[in-house]
Order: structure tokens, then sequence, then C-alpha cells
């Protein structure tokens, strides 16, 4: 079996093709033969060693993806082989043609929906939904603004803010980039490479600011963040790349808050309640994940390049 190999920390050329033998389930597990694998910034954090979670070495990176199960182990009553799923974490990483997985790892994925699609559901977005509600409380009426819209979490965050009624502003780096989120149900969009964008941003609330703030490059934008709240607004921080000085004083006279987000230390339940609701949207339809470029598994250094590139729009894929 084909897969991703990192065998020591470092640049995306440590990620190499490798044989491995094929896997077997054990008690309440399963083998999914992938057919589309998600690619997240968070990989690529995790592969140079940057990251708080730490993989013993060697290891095969990779949290979400999209198959059919083609193996069951014992105690496993729930699934069936042949059902199409997508994955919301494996045992043995999903940069590879099949994925280990715990029964609980592994959702249905309706007909209606692609196997690449289904590579772009897992952790952009469950990051979404617990973003938005568990920890940003985000209620209908409200404006949010997802700051860094053209991403597979900042799409995924559109998609379901708008669902729920919220008034949704965006911001992305490209054209290309902002009419999507536009497509995607932001009611308006703005380039954050202009310099006056702020400006732009508070005049669009008639100078209210934003009850709640999706934040995917918060070394960058945090401390201008807080000047764009509401009075008691909520920055979410879904992504950083480094540490940044803020001003405590543009949060204390706001009486606003600063909320991180991790699904490696999510509570279980509130997971669940995230992807139950996930699964009705993508039933009902108004959940539509959307997918940038492809690549082959064996170009897994090139993808991870891709997904940190500010031109990124949707989900970058790999194609076992």
């Amino acid at each position: 079996m084909k897969t991703i190999r990192v065998q020591t920390f470092g640049g995306p050329e440590v990620l190499q093709i490798e044989d491995i033998p094929e896997l077997t389930p054990g008690w309440d597990q399963v083998v999914v033969q992938l057919e589309a694998i998600g690619v997240n910034p968070v990989d690529t954090y995790i592969r140079s060693g940057s990251h708080s979670v730490r993989p013993e070495l060697p290891y095969t990176p990779g949290l979400d993806g999209a198959g059919v199960i083609v193996e069951l182990g014992d105690g496993v009553t729930q699934w069936r082989r042949g059902q199409r799923v997508y994955l919301t974490g494996s045992l043995s990483g999903t940069y590879a043609e099949r994925a280990l997985c715990g029964a609980n790892h592994v959702q249905p994925l309706p007909e209606r929906v692609s196997f690449a699609q289904g590579a772009a559901l897992g952790v952009p977005y469950t990051t979404a939904h617990y973003a938005l509600f568990a920890r940003g409380q985000a209620r209908p009426g409200e404006n949010v603004l997802v700051h860094g819209g053209t991403g597979g979490v900042g799409l995924a965050t559109i998609q379901i803010a708008r669902a729920a009624g919220l008034r949704v502003y965006a911001t992305g780096g490209s054209d290309a980039g902002r009419a999507l989120a536009r497509e995607q149900g932001a009611h308006a969009v703005f380039d954050h490479t202009a310099s006056d964008y702020r400006t732009e941003l508070l005049a669009a609330t008639a100078g209210q600011g934003f009850d709640v703030i999706i934040e995917m490059l918060a070394n960058v934008n945090l401390a201008s963040d807080l000047t764009l709240l509401a009075t008691g607004g909520r920055v979410v921080v879904v992504g950083s790349r480094g540490p940044i000085e803020i001003n405590p004083r543009d949060a204390m006279s706001r009486n606003a808050d600063i909320r991180g987000v991790m699904l490696f230390t999510a509570p279980p339940a509130e997971l669940n309640r995230s992807r139950a609701a996930l699964q009705a949207g993508l039933e009902n339809g108004t959940l539509r994940p959307v997918t940038g470029r492809e690549f082959p598994l064996v170009a897994a250094a090139r993808a991870h390049e891709a997904v940190l590139s500010s031109s990124a729009s949707g989900k970058i894929v790999l194609i076992p």
C-alpha cells in the first residue's frame, strides 16, 4: 500500500512516498479505501514540528479523507462494506491509499456529495461550526466577519453562517477568491490587501462593528480585529503562524473576548453536536463543500506549499 511517510520533522521535502503492508482492522475499527484526501494548514504545522501535536516518528500525515469502507473489524455493527464515508480522523493517517479508522472516525457521505467534497468536510467544516457556535456563540441577526474567507475553513464558515441567519462579511486576497466567497453566500466581501479595507469593513456595519470575527491569521490581524468588534464582540482564533502584540484596552473598552479553537482539545460532546448539524446540512443541500486544486498523492509536498499560499481558494485535495 502506498503512503506518505515523515521520517523527520522539517519542510515539505520530508513528505516521501513509501510502500507499507496492508492495514488490518482490530476491534471496533474499519479500513477505508480512500478516493480523496484533504490537506489542511495544520498538516503543515505538524509536519514542520512547530505544532503542539507532535506524532511519534515516522508517521503518515493527514486527518481528512473520503472513500469506501473495505474492511470491518470485530464489533463493528453500524457500518457495512462498500459504504461511502468521510473521515473525521484516523489511526493511521490519511495521506495514503487506505486509512485505518476507529468506527467513530467515519461519517456517512451522501450520494449528492463527491469524494473530493467529502475530503473537505472533516477538519474545515467541523472547525467552522465549532468556532461559530460553541466558541463564538453566534446568533441569528448578528454581524460575523470571516477574516480570510477563501480557504477551506473560511468557505465552510460562510456557508454555515449564512444558513444560520447571520449577516456575513468576508475578506479575500484575490479577485477569484472574493468572487467565490460571494458565490458561497457572503453578503459583502473585501480585499484584505487594500490599505483601507478595515475602514470599509466598519462602514459596512454602519460603524457598529462585528459581533463575531472568525480569524484565520491571528499573528497578522488580531490587534486590528479588536478595533473592529462591537460591544461584547468575540474574536475566535482559528489560525495563527506566530506571536503578535495587542493592546488589551481595545478588548477592555468593548467588553470583548478572544477565544481560541483547536479540535484536538475540543469536548467530544461539542464535536458530536457540530457533526450532527453538518450531516443535516449535507443531506438538505445547504452545505456544499468547495474544492480547489487537486494533486496526486506523490505530489504531497507541492500540496503543502499550495495550502499556505495567499491565493489558495477552496480545499486542497490529494488523489491516491
